[in-house]
C-alpha cells in the first residue's frame, strides 16, 4: 500500500491518502480530510475543505480521479448539512452522506472519499461507476422521512430495505447476489437498534439469505441527521457482474461468534476478488469472543488490543494483513477514551488513512469498535481485472 499525506498548513487541512495500482491498471484511493487544529469558525472551516478538496483533486497523484461517494462526519448536521451541501455542490459532485459521527479532538467536520481513476461515472437515484467488466452501485443518505416522529426504527428500516430491492431490481440485481456492504446509522443506537435488527432479519429472510446462505458485510452503529424523525439512514454498495467464486465471506471463528448466536444477521467481513485486486470489508468488529462474549468490560484498552486481534484473524482469512489497510474508522462509545484509544492507533496505524468519531456501538458493554477496508494486488485469470 502506497500512503501519502498531503498537508495544507494555509487552510489547516490535512489529507490522508492510501493509494493501490495493481499492476498499473485502474488505480483505486481512499482519502481521509480532517483539520489540523480546531479554530475559525464553521464559514471559514467550510471555505479550508473547499480549497483543500480542490487542492488535493490537482495532486500528481490524484490528478483525473473521480471521486464516486462522500462521507461528511458532522457535530451538528441540523446546523450545518445545508451550508456544506450548498458550498460543495460543484465541487463533491457524487452521491453525498451526512452523518452525526464527530471527529474526535474537538472538530467539527471531516470528510472520507473513494476515487478511481479512469472510471465512467454516472449519478442518480443508484450512482454508479464503471470499468470495463463490472458496475458498481452506490447509495448514501438513505432515509425514510414520513413526517411522523412515531414512525419507529423498525418500519424505517423496512421501508429503506424495500426501495433499494427495487432500485437494484430496476438493473437486474439482487440484494443476495450483488450486495456487498451496508452501514445503518442509527438514532439513540440503544433504544432504536432492535427494530434495524428485526427488520433487516424479516427482510433478508425473505430474500433467501438465512444463516445456512449467508449475509452482507455490516456497520450497525449511532449516527443521526438534522431530522429528528429520521431514526435510521442507511449506505449501501453492490457490484453487478461478479461471477461465482468471487465473493468469499469471512468468520475467524476461532476468534469471533456467527453473529447469528446473539440474533443478528450480518457477515463479519467479506472478499471479493477481481482479476487483478482484492478488495476486502471488514464490518463494524468490537471486543467479543467465539461465543459472543463481550471481553473486557469498562477497560477501554484491553477492548482495543482484542478487537486488533479479532480484525486481524478476518484480514488473515482473506490473505491480507494490516499492511493492507487502506481505511479505518474507530468508533467510541465515551469521549473520555479518546486520547488513550488515539495513542494507541497512533502507534500501530501511524500512515493508515483513519478517523476516530463519537458513535456508542450497538451493544452497550461495547467501548470501542473499528471498519475497514483493504486492498493488495492479485494476478487470477478465472476473473476478469477490476
Amino acid at each position: 500500500m502506497n500512503y501519502l499525506q498531503k498537508k495544507y498548513p494555509d487552510l489547516n487541512v490535512t489529507a490522508e491518502i492510501a493509494i493501490v495500482e495493481p499492476h498499473h491498471k485502474v488505480k483505486e484511493m481512499q482519502v481521509i480530510m480532517h483539520l489540523d487544529k480546531p479554530e475559525g469558525s464553521f464559514s471559514q472551516q467550510i471555505q479550508s475543505f473547499r480549497t483543500a478538496i480542490v487542492k488535493v483533486l490537482s495532486e500528481r497523484e490524484l490528478q483525473h480521479a473521480s471521486v464516486f461517494s462522500a462521507r461528511w462526519f458532522l457535530t451538528d448536521p441540523a446546523n450545518q448539512q445545508v451550508q456544506i451541501s450548498a458550498e460543495m455542490a460543484d465541487v463533491l459532485d457524487c452521491p453525498v452522506c451526512y452523518i452525526k459521527q464527530p471527529c474526535l479532538g474537538g472538530r467539527k467536520i471531516a470528510l472520507g472519499m473513494p476515487l478511481h481513476k479512469n472510471m465512467k461515472v454516472e449519478k442518480g437515484g443508484l450512482s454508479f461507476h464503471e470499468h470495463k467488466n463490472y458496475r458498481h452501485y452506490y447509495t448514501t443518505d438513505n432515509s425514510i422521512n414520513n413526517g411522523n416522529e412515531s414512525v419507529n426504527s423498525y418500519e424505517q428500516t423496512k421501508q429503506l430495505l424495500e426501495i433499494y430491492e427495487k432500485q437494484l431490481s430496476d438493473r437486474a440485481c439482487t440484494i443476495e447476489r450483488d450486495c456487498l456492504r451496508t452501514w445503518f446509522f442509527v438514532r439513540d443506537v440503544d433504544v432504536n437498534y432492535q427494530g434495524v435488527v428485526e427488520a433487516r432479519k424479516d427482510n433478508f429472510r425473505l430474500n433467501g439469505l438465512t444463516e445456512n446462505t449467508h449475509y452482507i458485510a455490516s456497520t450497525g452503529i449511532e449516527g443521526s441527521t438534522g431530522d429528528p424523525d429520521t431514526k435510521v439512514v442507511m449506505d449501501t454498495y453492490a457490484v453487478k457482474g461478479l461471477d461465482e467464486g468471487q465473493v468469499k465471506f469471512l468468520y475467524a471463528k476461532e476468534y469471533l461468534s456467527p453473529t447469528y448466536d446473539y440474533g443478528v444477521t450480518f457477515e463479519r467481513g467479506v472478499s471479493v476478488d477481481f482479476g487483478d485486486r482484492r478488495k476486502v470489508y471488514i464490518s463494524g468488529t468490537a471486543s467479543i469472543n467465539h461465543e459472543g462474549t463481550i471481553l473486557h468490560p469498562g477497560d477501554v484498552e484491553k477492548q482495543v488490543c482484542r478487537m486488533w486481534e479479532n480484525v486481524e484473524a478476518l484480514l488473515q482469512e482473506a490473505e491480507c494483513s494490516f499492511d493492507d489497510l487502506m481505511l479505518l474508522i474507530v468508533y467510541l462509545r465515551d469521549i473520555a477514551d479518546y486520547q488513550s484509544v488515539k495513542r494507541m492507533f497512533d502507534e500501530k496505524f501511524a500512515d493508515t488513512p483513519k478517523l476516530i468519531v463519537l458513535a456508542p456501538i450497538c451493544r452497550p458493554g461495547w467501548l470501542v469498535e473499528m471498519e475497514c477496508i483493504a486492498a493488495k494486488p492479485i494476478s487470477n485469470n478465472n476473473f476478469r481485472d477490476f
